[in-house]
């Protein structure tokens, strides 16, 4: 045997067995990742929920996906046709050890999701959503460490079936899952247009403070947004993303004033950004609330008022 081990415990071998369990690897965690970040969304946590972040996740874990599914599905197809012509590699120990080790890791990985179960049942603290989010784990690494074992037991490896089957069982549920996130978090376009969104907002908020400072030194509004460039610090007044029209500034009075920008999508769109906002140094350090930044679809305008004891420069 240890002959028959060595003898086809070829370079080409070593290759695939390897690529082939950590393209694996990649998959499983991947889509573990795919399906929780789901449940992240349908089922959102008040005190964690950033769907920006949300989103980011669900296209690294998608496109990850796309190209290790189908690498993972050829890799094993070539590895069962060598193993259907060489019988005896079934038992190099090469393959064994990397069978062992999976199911090794799917063994712990069943015994900590069940520890972290128990343990936050205990504290009192289990929502729908990390139930969801533990059970997928824990079935994700049942079917592994199930399928495992079989493979290791089975007798008909050139007649079973159920490897074939499950590469379409795979592909069918990689791929619903992939489609099921255009529903949640919308297609390509619609991601571009939230991007164009956020960049609006993060470019009204540089504005806003760049106002705010100027009234500051100067006691008064700037009449334009020209007049807040400045060619010293190589500020200059960012336009629209998309349309590179300049946004629409507005003076309604000597302390109030208002900036507008057309945007695509409602921020009160379940599945729109939630923008973290942004604030200056110096109006972080006077704890000051942080604006609303909520808007429609289209031209929506943000009035803001300047509190001239809030904001006055105190003068040593």
């Amino acid at each position: 045997m240890e002959k028959t081990n060595t003898a086809y415990n070829t370079p080409k071998d070593v290759f695939l067995h390897l690529f082939n369990i950590i393209i694996f690897y990649l998959s499983i965690v991947n889509f573990i990742l795919l399906i929780t970040e789901y449940i992240s969304v349908i089922f959102p946590d008040a005190l964690s929920f950033y769907y920006n972040g949300i989103t980011r996740a669900i296209q690294s874990s998608t496109s990850i996906l796309i190209i290790s599914i189908p690498v993972f599905i050829l890799t094993s197809w070539m590895l069962g046709k060598d193993l259907k012509n060489n019988p005896e590699k079934r038992e190099m120990k090469l393959r064994k050890w990397l069978l062992y080790f999976t199911l090794f890791i799917s063994a712990m990985t069943i015994i900590i999701d069940l520890i972290v179960f128990i343990n936050n049942f205990l504290s009192g603290e289990l929502t729908i959503q990390f139930f969801l989010k533990i059970l997928i784990v824990l079935l994700v690494a049942a079917a592994v460490f199930g399928y495992y074992i079989w493979d290791l037991k089975r007798k008909d490896p050139e007649t079973s079936k159920l490897p074939k089957i499950l590469a379409w069982v795979i592909s069918g549920v990689v791929l619903a899952s992939i489609v099921w996130g255009f529903f949640i978090i919308g297609t390509p376009a619609v991601q571009r247009d939230r991007r164009f969104d956020e960049q609006r907002i993060s470019n009204l908020q540089e504005i806003q403070d760049r106002i705010v400072n100027y009234w500051m030194q100067k006691e008064k509004l700037p009449q334009t947004l020209g007049e807040l460039e400045d060619s010293i610090s190589g500020f200059v007044v960012p336009k629209d993303p998309e349309s590179a029209a300049l946004y629409e500034y507005n003076i309604t009075s000597p302390l109030s004033f208002e900036l507008c920008a057309n945007f695509t999508i409602s921020s009160k769109d379940p599945k729109s950004i939630s923008v973290k906002q942004k604030s200056s140094v110096l109006l972080s350090q006077r704890d000051l609330v942080q604006q609303n930044w909520n808007h429609e679809t289209g031209r929506t305008c943000f009035a803001r008022t300047i509190d001239p004891e809030l904001y006055k420069l105190k003068v040593k």
